[in-house]
């Protein structure tokens, strides 16, 4: 049987640590709190479970404040795993923790040899698996994991510059179908969506591109509604999910969670 993409079974979470209120952010909107991070990161689980999910819970890491974001130090697939470098110092070590996660679930489990990546920087799509260059992914970065997804039978493909106010190519979009991404107009501007349907979203919310489709529905964040009106109307089911203390350290949905079709 094929699987759609966006279509997962299992995925890999981790708890936030006490001090995931330090963590990382390029503007500073001061510091989330940690129960808010918790009851946000717990919606999200629990979203992931009611999509026919089922979810590994990791214990938190309290030396790495960003260990939440699992997506960054590590790529999942039906056909193995690729433990990254994250682009952060920071976080280097996470790679190396996850490395022996992906090992109980994946017999291939390759390491990025050279250069700088972060898994935000990734977006699968059902023909390519395309990387954004940015400050947290570097072009040596980028080639070497072109090669890594060969080896898995995966083709990537490197594509522009993210644009300069966004952490993360994926920051600024999203897969919502075989044909279809979520987008802002200056991720759209920059030509890497040929061949997609780009669906915009409104002015004065562009961090609702970092939107997660998740089987039969699309996860989004609860503060975004005409977003979530315009995906509704579209005919997708939208479960929007609150996310605000998390984006104070400048992060998405598709960032807190690995996810994978078994």
């Amino acid at each position: 049987m094929t699987f759609k993409v966006y279509e997962f079974d299992r995925a890999i979470v981790r708890r936030p640590a006490t001090s995931v209120t330090k963590g990382l952010r390029a503007t500073d909107r001061g510091d989330p709190s940690y129960p808010g991070v918790k009851r946000e990161h717990d919606a999200y689980v629990a979203a992931l479970r009611e999509a026919g999910v089922q979810v590994e819970v990791l214990e938190p890491l309290e030396e790495y404040p960003d260990s939440i974001f699992v997506e960054d130090p590590a790529l999942v697939f039906t056909t193995g795993a690729i433990a990254l470098r994250p682009g952060a110092a920071s976080r280097a070590g996470e790679a190396q923790v996850m490395r022996a996660v992906l090992a109980r679930h994946f017999k291939n489990v390759l390491q990025l040899p050279r250069g700088l990546v972060d898994g935000g920087d990734v977006l699968r799509t059902p023909e390519k698996v395309m990387i954004g260059l940015s400050a947290r992914t570097n072009l040596e970065g980028a080639e070497a994991l072109v090669e890594c997804l060969a080896e898995i039978g995966l083709s990537g493909v490197i594509v522009k510059k993210t644009p300069d106010n966004a952490l993360h190519f994926k920051s600024g979009t999203s897969l919502l179908d075989d044909v279809t991404v979520l987008t802002t107009r200056r991720q759209s501007g920059s030509g890497v969506f040929s061949g997609f349907k780009e669906m915009l979203v409104p002015p004065g919310e562009e961090t609702a591109a970092n939107a997660l489709r998740v089987n039969d529905r699309v996860l989004v964040g609860a503060d975004f509604p005409a977003t979530i009106a315009l995906l509704s109307k579209a005919g997708f089911k939208v479960v929007p999910l609150p996310n605000s203390e998390i984006r104070k350290i400048d992060a998405g949905l598709s960032c807190m969670s690995l996810r994978w079709h078994q």
